[in-house]
């Protein structure tokens, strides 16, 4: 049956889902149980019902106007599950793929909203079915508004509530008002049950006509009717508050009217990427089924209009025949297979070729599973191949073709031609449309469900190695993606070209910056594994000292690592103040309560001390030399198209975290070192975002300065405290430099107060003061978020785009975030196109002019190379030349650069 709108109570599907369904979770231990039992109800109601329109409601959170009634309203409530919360955000972002109108209406709750719209839809002439669990939602039914219970898969109408309650809908919220509600800590009247509230109202028909008869209330037949009347006069306060908070509002102010009620197209590409996040398998499945055979990506070659023609090269005359082709190719998309994903020891097992998007190739050069046929040989194959795969004239493109190039060097061939990286492509062209590995790509933009590795190699500990897969399953996986990437390149080359400042971030920074990344991770940092033992074993004494002066502290041993018992120990035994609680109402043991806590107390410093020197223990001194080569050097992976804003990020190890804030930290910096007769020098870009923020705002204080070199801290600090700079004392100018900082990262007055330890009046008015004395900030600030709204992405000073899904959401926090981000982001971003561009200048200085010298880290704002001792002064004045010249902004650039026998010394 058609319904005109259909409601439903997403809160009320939540709980039940996440009470009814056994705590489930995917292979990363993100709980799923409730997404899927919510999802499956409602995607049965929307077959059941196939509304015209259709509106999913849940609670928003924070306190609604029902608190500001009654202070102990809904107060009997546990916590929310840290598992159920979890699963929120997914839930409304898949809801939102779907389609599905999405409303979160602040200071009300589901049921108003929902109250409000089932008037409307009555008002016009529509139906209306609620579809939820809660029996406060009985009030709401008539003629033309019913319930159903998705799942008991049960309807109630009028006659339904009074064969269920015994009292009409519109007796519904005296009836609760009677009787209470302890879920929600309605009080009602003590002593008055479902029987007896029944009772009253058939027999009066409302709370307020009963207590202007209450006299007669003797004459109810109930038990006890003699004494019910006392009682009820005694409770008449708690009786008509619990009226007021039953009642249902019916008048909110929405964001929506019921025309904006009908549901939208899926936005299939993200409900595939949350599906296959959360493993909802079935679902994925059934958006297979539903999705159209081809995407139109206005391609030529697109491999959704036809099958791809693959050969398995294993004689010569093949190989021959693609020698050819590929040499009279305009470009040919290129990848690699192997057995590892490490670049410093994988072995080249098979090479796939593609000249068009329908037409690919395999040449395996090292299967050996049993009944392998012959092959090519490897070393011949590379010899035939090295003149083209070195040659600069013949364009080549791949899917993180830095890779491949990693894999030729273990042969002696030097990839040239890497013309085109069809990730690098998606990347620039969005960095938050989708992940930028090929399957999530050609998902997107070709609209191809690709083969998975895991389709051919299996799972687990099972999973094959490339070697060991048949050349009938290996041969389609490895040439279709040589196809894809050719397809994909075809395609998002031409939306690129849409956008000239697109082109130029592509084109001068983001491919030219490859060959940098390869020789920098070939370079990789020696390290000095003895050093790193001697620490770790100085921080394990000094863990075993804390951990018993923490034992002493707490009159005797317990498990530091232990959120219960420290629980036990600091706030049971010990006394301590709770300073906040966990979502399930345990005293929490974070660290920023326990650094709260350790200016007054001892215990909590040492634990704080403990976690640091255990942390620094087992992420780096213990862990960094397991990352050392055989050369003695660790050699990092560098990734472009992980960070929305162009940061580049690394792994294995991750180097952009090794600490610098401790005198601990700092010494696991010294072993990072220089080879002998060389020496580390660092180059670091100071306040680099404050003067792109000086730029973007053209704010005159801030510019001048800059300008003039000045102390920026010491500046803000004498404008805001309103001292003399010379005046400004080490606290004032900490506090500026949060000031300074905090703002361009969107950090409100509560965040401010906190850093500081003051109140939160102060810290606005310190805000506020700022923004007197910096007003292009804040006009910065503003322009910034218009401009957001309205485009839905900022861009930095050089034209990368930085897209914004959530800057016009519903939701005010996921909406507030993405202002938040939208003025940071610029600057975050051209700080990273800034240091790319310096990176790619003193490469190609260091290769024309035959340097003895290698850039080997590149970490947040900084670069450090590896010098002849003899060209030190040589390299760091001109690495301060090209870093300074990379951006012409209306303020100068500073570098700060430093020399010295390991990392810690060259700062």
């Amino acid at each position: 049956m058609s319904r005109s709108l259909v409601l439903v109570d997403g809160s009320s599907y939540l709980f039940r889902a996440f009470l009814a369904l056994p705590p489930l979770t995917n292979s990363k231990g993100q709980p799923t149980g409730a997404i899927h039992g919510v999802l499956n109800m409602l995607n049965k109601l929307i077959r059941d019902e196939a509304p015209e329109r259709i509106g999913v409601v849940f609670d928003a959170s924070g306190k609604t106007f029902r608190d500001d009634m009654y202070a102990d309203y809904k107060a009997n409530r546990p916590p929310m599950d840290d598992d159920l919360r979890a699963q929120i955000q997914p839930l409304h972002d898949i809801i939102t793929a779907m389609g599905l109108p999405l409303l979160i209406v602040p200071n009300v709750e589901a049921d108003d909203v929902i109250g409000t719209l089932a008037d409307q839809a009555t008002a016009a002439g529509m139906d209306c079915l609620v579809s939820t669990s809660d029996k406060d939602l009985a009030q709401l039914v008539t003629e033309q508004v019913t319930l159903i219970d998705t799942m008991q898969m049960k309807r109630l109408d009028r006659d339904g509530v009074k064969a269920k309650f015994d009292v009409w809908p519109e007796q519904i919220a005296d009836y609760l008002a009677l009787v209470g509600d302890t879920a929600d800590n309605i009080p009602g009247v003590p002593g008055v049950g479902a029987k007896t509230a029944a009772a009253l109202l058939g027999h009066f028909g409302t709370i307020d006509a009963m207590y202007e008869q209450l006299d007669d209330v003797v004459n109810v037949k109930v038990r006890g009717a003699k004494s019910l009347g006392d009682k009820l006069a005694e409770h008449r306060e708690s009786c008509e508050l619990s009226q007021r908070l039953t009642v249902i509002a019916r008048d909110v102010a929405l964001p929506v009217e019921l025309n904006d009620l009908a549901p939208s197209a899926p936005d299939t590409n993200t409900l595939r990427e949350l599906y296959e996040n959360f493993e909802l398998r079935t679902l994925l499945k059934s958006l297979d089924e539903q999705a159209p055979a081809a995407a139109d990506t206005g391609t030529t070659d697109s491999l959704a209009e036809a099958e791809l023609d693959v050969e398995t090269v294993l004689t010569k005359k093949a190989f021959n025949a693609w020698k050819k082709r590929i040499h009279a190719a305009e470009l040919t998309a290129l990848d690699t297979e192997t057995n590892s994903l490490d670049y410093m020891t994988a072995d080249l097992i098979g090479i796939s070729l593609a000249v068009s998007a329908d037409a690919a190739c395999y040449i395996p050069l090292a299967h050996d599973y049993a009944g392998a046929p012959a092959q090519l040989d490897r070393d011949w194959v590379l010899g035939e191949l090295k003149p083209w795969l070195e040659s600069a004239t013949h364009a080549k493109v791949g899917h993180h073709l830095k890779y491949d190039a990693h894999i030729f060097a273990r042969y002696d061939i030097a990839l040239g031609g890497i013309e085109y990286d069809s990730m690098l492509e998606s990347y620039v062209l969005n960095s938050t449309a989708t992940r930028h590995d090929m399957d999530s790509v050609a998902k997107r933009y070709l609209g191809k469900t690709t083969i998975h590795y895991e389709d051919v190699a299996g799972k687990g500990a099972k999973q094959l190695t490339f070697n060991e897969i048949p050349l009938e399953t290996a041969a389609p996986y490895a040439a279709e993606d040589a196809a894809v990437t050719l397809a994909l390149h075809q395609h998002l080359n031409g939306e690129l070209a849409k956008t000239p400042a697109l082109v130029d971030v592509y084109r001068n920074i983001e491919q030219p910056l490859v060959p940098v990344l390869i020789e920098m991770e070939q370079n990789g940092v020696a390290i000095d594994t003895d050093l790193l033992a001697a620490q770790s074993d100085e921080l394990a004494a000094a863990v075993t000292m804390l951990e018993s002066e923490a034992h002493n502290l707490a009159g005797g041993p317990f498990n530091l690592g232990s959120p219960k018992q420290l629980q036990q120990i600091l706030f049971e035994q010990q006394g301590l103040p709770i300073l906040r609680k966990t979502p399930k109402g345990q005293p929490s043991t974070a660290e920023d309560v326990l650094a709260e806590l350790a200016t007054d107390y001892e215990l909590p410093d040492v634990i704080l001390k403990y976690r640091s020197l255990s942390k620094l223990k087992s992420t780096y001194t213990d862990k960094l030399p397991l990352d050392v080569g055989p050369d003695g050097r660790i050699h990092t992976s560098y990734h472009q198209a992980v960070a929305a804003t162009g940061r580049l990020s690394s792994s294995d190890p991750n180097l952009q975290n090794i600490p610098i804030r401790t005198p601990e930290g700092r010494r696991i910096r010294q072993a990072f070192v220089a080879n002998d007769g060389y020496t580390l020098v660092a180059a670091d870009y100071s306040q680099i975002e404050l003067r792109i923020m000086a730029h973007l705002s053209s704010d005159a204080g801030l510019t001048d300065a800059f300008a003039h070199d000045r102390d920026v801290h010491r500046a803000t600090a004498a404008e805001v405290f309103g001292l003399a700079p010379d005046a400004v004392g080490a606290d004032e100018r900490r506090s500026a430099k949060a000031i300074n900082f905090g703002l361009i990262y969107g950090m409100s007055a509560f965040g401010l107060a906190k850093q500081l330890g003051i109140g939160r009046g102060e810290a606005q008015t310190y805000i506020d003061t700022y923004f007197e004395r910096y007003p292009g900030v804040r006009d910065y600030m503003d322009r910034i978020r218009a401009e957001a709204h309205e485009h839905g992405f900022v861009s930095t000073v050089f034209g990368r785009r930085l897209y914004l899904p959530d800057i016009n959401a519903k939701q005010s926090q996921r909406r507030q975030y993405a202002e938040r981000t939208a003025i940071n982001a610029p600057m975050q971003g051209t700080a990273a196109d800034i240091i790319k561009r310096a990176m790619i200048r003193v490469h190609d200085w260091l290769l024309t002019d035959n340097i003895d010298a290698r850039l080997i880290m590149q970490v947040h704002d900084e670069l450090v190379f590896e010098v002849r001792d003899d060209l030190v002064d040589v390299v760091a004045s001109e690495t301060v030349k090209f870093m300074t010249a990379a951006a012409e902004l209306n303020v100068p650039l500073k570098v700060d650069v430093g020399s010295g026998r390991n990392w810690d010394e060259a700062h």
